[in-house]
């Protein structure tokens, strides 16, 4: 599916759904990982993520773009269309959207930690997820040397 059905697909259900047009800009946006899509205020564009229709399909999708066109449509109306609100709330409801999406596999992701650093006197060690410059810190229990180790996961 490209940009274009996608365009065609929100107008579709927006009508169906909503009752209203939509009249803005819909796209994938490969870069959504960690969220099915967002709603953006200043432009009233729609961004779907395209891994979650590789990932889950066509019914899935549907509900995400449910969701954001609540945020749309409320917002519009000038009424309350953040997650919070109540209006949000029973209109995602009435047209039976989700409120979260399923999460991706985490492969792609990271490992919290990357680097681990490891006193030479009496091996504590420190778990960090930024790299550090060792020779500017000592061990926290013995005042010994520290030593960076990079974690590799793969």
């Amino acid at each position: 599916m490209n940009d274009q059905q996608l365009q065609e697909w929100v107008e579709q259900i927006s009508l169906e759904s909503f009752g209203r047009p939509f009249l803005h800009q819909a796209r994938f946006n490969r870069r959504l990982t960690s969220t099915g899509g967002r709603y953006f205020i200043k432009s009233h564009d729609i961004e779907i993520s395209s891994h979650q229709l590789e990932q889950f399909g066509k019914e899935d999708v549907e509900k995400i773009i449910k969701h954001e066109l609540c945020h749309y449509h409320l917002h519009l109306l000038n009424r309350g269309y953040q997650h919070r609100d109540a209006d949000f709330k029973a209109l995602l409801k009435q047209v039976g959207g989700t409120r979260f999406c399923r999460s991706l596999p985490t492969a792609k992701r990271r490992e919290p930690y990357r680097y681990k650093l490891v006193c030479t006197a009496c091996k504590t060690e420190y778990m960090r997820k930024r790299k550090l410059d060792p020779r500017k810190y000592a061990c926290g229990k013995c005042r010994g040397k520290l030593k960076l180790h990079t974690l590799d996961f793969k």
